[in-house]
């Protein structure tokens, strides 16, 4: 049965130290959701909360209309895909898959049967009877991918699962998890540091931040239209101006720069702009020309990236990274302007 995950309001401390501040999160049945960020974010935290190896302070966790909260954790019936895999080094490979159906009093015919048909759907028939010792790293990551949904778990949840494995070997995975995911329509939770992953494998991704969820939602809104400042550098937009409006006619804005710079931007193509904001933009978002609507800079190192090429600028103390075309090479102390290129622009509240 398809279930869904909810955290209310949940603290949790390690000593004195609050790792979690009155985290909420709901994870719809059948859905991926990623907790993305640095170390430390508090991303493992909750995943060890969920599965019952911490306990809040406070709040409630539920998975469907079971309250886990104080469930021990041997209860709780979760698959669990660590990043050090945690395969038994003295089980077959099938003796592994099927550890957790012997657990839960299935018979040796169905602990066989049921293993075996996870190994066929995982591409390790032929490596039932190895050891894992004889395996490489990705075929242990799909034998503990393999053990953890044998077991046909309402939660599965993944901490790090891939970040012991080569580039190559890290995307074919990535790629294989969200296969059986979504053919088992699993609700998951999973724990990751790599932005690219994360954006690739969810339905969701929750960016954390101090104990705090900093924004939910789809990859493709989190990268084209971040809720904050934390979350837009988090996700590339390097240059974050802060502008104050000056003057509005219609529905285009004349705002200024901190240093003093006039820009005159468009509603209808940024959105409402309040009178004060972040304009927010990739290095791809900020034009380098010799002239124009833009910010007066001067140039610095210009480095090619084969589609255009990027300029560290400068401006009256301020410093900004912006593309400039490829037929038309400017040089290191030329004045230039940055004119914001809209579709790769967003604008934030300022930062209070």
């Amino acid at each position: 049965m398809t279930v869904s995950l909810t955290l209310e309001n949940v603290s949790a401390h390690y000593g004195s130290t609050q790792v979690l501040k009155d985290l909420t999160l709901a994870v719809a049945a059948g859905e991926l959701v990623s907790l993305l960020g640095a170390s430390g974010c508090g991303k493992t935290t909750t995943l060890r909360l969920v599965a019952g190896f911490l306990q809040p302070s406070s709040g409630t966790i539920r998975l469907g209309d079971r309250d886990l909260t104080r469930l021990p954790a041997h209860q709780r019936d979760i698959g669990l895909v660590f990043q050090n895999y945690a395969l038994f080094p003295h089980l077959s490979v099938r003796d592994n898959v099927s550890f957790g159906l012997k657990q839960r009093g299935a018979d040796a015919a169905e602990r066989k049967k049921r293993a075996d048909r996870m190994l066929e759907r995982v591409g390790l028939s032929s490596f039932a009877d190895r050891m894992p010792a004889a395996l490489s790293g990705g075929q242990k990551q799909r034998v503990a991918l393999a053990r953890a949904l044998v077991i046909e778990p309402p939660l599965l949840m993944f901490d790090e699962p891939l970040s012991n494995l080569d580039a190559k070997l890290r995307v074919d995975m990535r790629v294989e998890i969200r296969r059986l995911q979504r053919a088992n329509g699993t609700t998951s939770l999973y724990v990751t540091h790599d932005q690219e992953e994360a954006f690739s494998i969810s339905d969701r991704v929750a960016i954390m931040n101090a104990g705090r969820i900093m924004q939910l939602d789809t990859p493709e809104v989190l990268y084209q239209r971040p809720a904050n400042s934390f979350v837009a550098r988090f996700v590339g937009f390097e240059n974050l101006i802060d502008m104050t409006v000056v003057e509005r006619l219609g529905e285009t804005v004349t705002a200024r720069t901190k240093d003093g710079a006039l820009l005159q931007l468009s509603q209808e193509r940024l959105g409402a702009i309040p009178d004060r904001f972040i304009l927010a933009a990739r290095p791809d978002g900020l034009a380098v020309a010799r002239d124009g609507n833009g910010i007066p800079v001067t140039l610095g190192i210009r480095t090619y990236l084969g589609r255009a090429y990027q300029y560290q600028c400068a401006a009256e103390g301020q410093s900004y990274l912006g593309n400039g075309s490829l037929s038309e090479p400017l040089d290191t102390g030329d004045r230039a302007v940055l004119s914001p290129v809209p579709e790769q622009c967003c604008i934030l509240p300022a930062d209070v």
